[in-house]
């Protein structure tokens, strides 16, 4: 993978939507703060372009932290691995569950997916080749746009480009929540103790009331509850070490889409030792096994 030169991306804390600024390098160019949507500030993206006319496959990336906290500025490196493989990177803000509950953050995720198909000729995308990346919430985020394309409820088709279709075909979750009702009793399972997922817990935030509560809710933001054969193609990594949400989320998550798309579309490996993130997960060699996956599917 050819090395990039990091640029530093500017964050605007005006909160005036449309405010954008451009940071080109001689390896790279940086458009800060592109709103895709004009209901909230938080509704912006930073798009990182490599050298050329494209049209470039591009990968919508999203932070995490725990649907509460974080920003797309957290994407950056990993928006320069993309970049230096060719590909354009999207990494998106979105609201936050302190400002809106649920679906409040995939109805943002599909909005961005949406907006960039809209306008690829602008940045010089391909509108057909769009996967996701994301880790942690980012991760189930990232699950989402792989598995519930088409489904009304979730698109928040008033947030704009409601024509164009929101689908991914390449999708990366890294240990991101998947069924919130079942991750305490998982997590004891594999002996890692202490874990509590009551009403102050992130997933019943996020939900707007303790996740044991709200069942019908909590499927919703379940990307199981959504897979069909025409998803996208998957590649789930997570640690074994993984004490804030247990490996067997992500397991459980592939032996589901499995059996429906097959081995050849869904990929899953548990990096052992490795925690909630980390290390392990950024090393050029594990960035490269990302990058071949978005290859095969992308380019």
């Amino acid at each position: 993978m050819s090395k990039i030169k990091f640029i530093h991306v500017i964050f605007l804390l005006s909160g005036i939507i449309g405010e954008a600024k451009v940071i080109a390098s001689t390896n790279m160019e940086t458009i800060t703060n592109v709103p895709y949507a004009t209901v909230s500030p938080a509704q912006v993206m930073d798009i990182y372009l490599p050298e050329g006319k494209g049209p470039f496959p591009v990968v919508v990336l999203i932070h995490g932290g725990a649907f509460k906290m974080g920003d797309k500025q957290m994407e950056t490196q990993n928006a320069e691995a993309l970049v230096a493989s060719g590909y354009a990177a999207a990494s998106i803000n979105y609201r936050l569950s302190g400002e809106a509950i649920y679906p409040a953050q995939i109805e943002d995720c599909k909005a961005a997916v949406r907006f960039l198909r809209a306008n690829a000729a602008k940045y010089h995308l391909n509108p057909d080749k769009i996967g996701s990346w994301g880790s942690s919430a980012g991760g189930n985020l990232s699950a989402m746009l792989g598995t519930s394309s088409g489904v009304a409820e979730l698109e928040g088709a008033s947030l704009g480009n409601a024509g164009f279709s929101s689908k991914v075909i390449a999708s990366v979750d890294w240990f991101g929540p998947i069924n919130f009702c079942t991750m305490d009793a998982e997590a004891s399972a594999l002996g890692f103790t202490g874990r509590t997922n009551g009403e102050s817990s992130p997933e019943s935030q996020l939900i707007g009331k303790a996740v044991q509560s709200a069942p019908e809710m909590v499927a919703k933001a379940n990307p199981t509850t959504y897979i069909s054969a025409d998803d996208a193609a998957f590649f789930i990594q997570v640690g074994s070490m993984d004490r804030n949400i247990p490996y067997t989320q992500s397991r459980n998550f592939y032996d589901a889409l499995k059996p429906i798309l097959g081995d050849d579309k869904v990929s899953f490996e548990l990096l052992e030792g490795a925690g909630h993130g980390g290390p392990q997960f950024s090393t050029p060699s594990n960035i490269e096994k990302v990058i071949t996956f978005f290859d095969k599917y992308l380019k």
